[in-house]
């Protein structure tokens, strides 16, 4: 009963999101299927022990975005990094409040196990809605900005690492793949949407300490 209920709620939060157009049914009946398919596919062909315990520590790292955070400050206290770990922090407060603020609860989509009992998750089950994925989209919203704003050499490690976490949300079974792409996506947009604003910011500053200030103050 709680899963049909579940159901019903995230088929309602889908056609709030399409105001009941333009969203064919059949085609989110056919994602979803497609969706359990790749899941199964990879439960069945690609768990193993000792792959589990790697992937159970690659997730835990998206865990709260913990990791994403910690870099974040850590850029902060270097002047060459402090725009990047601006960016980066600033990036997964406004991916946090898109997706799991926001989209989690208006989509309202279930977790896999809760709706398909051959879906065994081989973690702790989340209490929260599985669309789009928190862990996907913290750890790209950090990463996205350490590939544009730091060296290659920090920056795809980092793209490798949030693609690796992405995964292991599938390895474990707690997410659906449109639900990591979903988490993408937010964070790429997430991501650009603060890149061009703190170097905007960046410019702004650099341009007042050149100016002299008697000039702003006459623009003033």
């Amino acid at each position: 009963m709680a899963g049909e209920k579940s159901s019903g709620k995230y088929l309602h939060g889908i056609l709030c999101l399409s105001d009941g157009k333009g969203m064919d049914i059949t085609m989110i009946l056919i994602l979803q299927q497609l969706d359990r398919n790749l899941l199964l596919w990879i439960q069945e062909n690609l768990r193993a022990d000792f792959l589990t315990l790697f992937w159970k520590g690659i997730t835990f790292l998206g865990n709260g975005g913990w990791f994403w955070i910690a870099l974040g400050v850590v850029l902060l206290f270097f002047k060459k990094t402090r725009n990047a770990g601006i960016a980066s922090l600033l990036s997964m407060a406004l991916c946090f409040l898109i997706t799991n603020v926001m989209l989690k609860n208006i989509v309202a989509r279930p977790r896999p196990f809760d709706t398909y009992a051959e879906i065994i998750p081989l973690i702790t089950r989340p209490r929260d809605y599985s669309f789009p994925s928190g862990h996907t989209c913290a750890s790209f919203a950090s990463a996205c900005i350490c590939f544009r704003m730091l060296s290659r050499k920090m920056g795809v490690p980092a793209l490798i690492l949030a693609a690796m976490i992405a995964f292991s949300r599938l390895y474990l079974g707690v997410h659906y793949p449109t639900d990591v792409l979903g988490g993408f996506l937010i964070a790429l947009l997430g991501s650009t949407v603060m890149y061009h604003a703190v170097l905007r910011a960046a410019d702004f500053r650099e341009q007042r300490r050149k100016t002299p200030a008697h000039t702003w103050k006459e623009k003033w």
